[in-house]
């Protein structure tokens, strides 16, 4: 997270939105093998929590039941040239959109569990433009049951948001108007998009 208070940016309903469209994190815990991160797929529960589900066999599958974690949702980046700038003799650096969540982790029995899988792929099948959206129910049970038994779903509850959006506000109105153009032009247009609808 960039220390910098002006990359702030506390609009929880754009928060949970990021997280939504988004749809996949990272989640970072500290076990007693050391530290580590599962990079998982997110369903933002909308009343403050954020759930996931991991592989049995993931290293952080036996721990991380009752530990305090931090899930990171990596959004739009893009680098910045010096050469946009009036004033070229400065460092380039990188524009983006990151939210971290930290809370205690509770582990969800099997109904849970399913239910997380079907709001995941409802999500998901919702985007796909052709076709008959895939159900789980198309998955015959005998073939359901052990899959089901290889991952196990967690619920994380949210206390504390930390989020950066990194779009040049730091920077005069034209300097941020070049620097959207930049990067518009070396394909990092949702970063662009994002600092001129979100920097007054």
């Amino acid at each position: 997270m960039h220390p910098n208070p002006a990359f702030r940016h506390d609009d929880r309903a754009l928060l949970e939105a990021l997280i939504d469209e988004i749809g996949f994190g990272m989640v970072f815990a500290t076990t007693p093998d050391g530290p580590r991160v599962a990079h998982v797929p997110l369903m933002w529960t909308g009343d403050g929590a954020v759930q996931f589900h991991l592989s049995r066999g993931n290293a952080l599958a036996k721990y991380i039941d009752g530990m305090t974690a931090v899930a990171v949702i990596n959004g739009p980046e893009g680098y910045v040239s010096p050469r946009w700038y009036a004033d070229q003799a400065q460092v380039p650096t990188w524009n983006y959109v990151a939210l971290e969540l930290e809370g205690r982790v509770r582990r969800m029995d099997q109904d849970g569990l399913l239910s997380l899988l079907e709001d995941l792929s409802t999500r998901e099948e919702e985007r796909i433009a052709d076709g008959t959206p895939w159900t789980l129910d198309k998955l015959p049970h005998d073939k359901l049951r052990p899959l089901l038994a290889a991952i196990v779903g967690f619920e994380m509850e949210v206390l504390a948001w930390r989020p950066t959006f990194k779009l040049s506000q730091n920077k005069p109105a034209d300097e941020r108007e070049r620097t959207a153009a930049g990067l518009e032009a070396t394909g990092s247009g949702a970063i662009a998009r994002l600092m001129q609808t979100l920097v007054p």
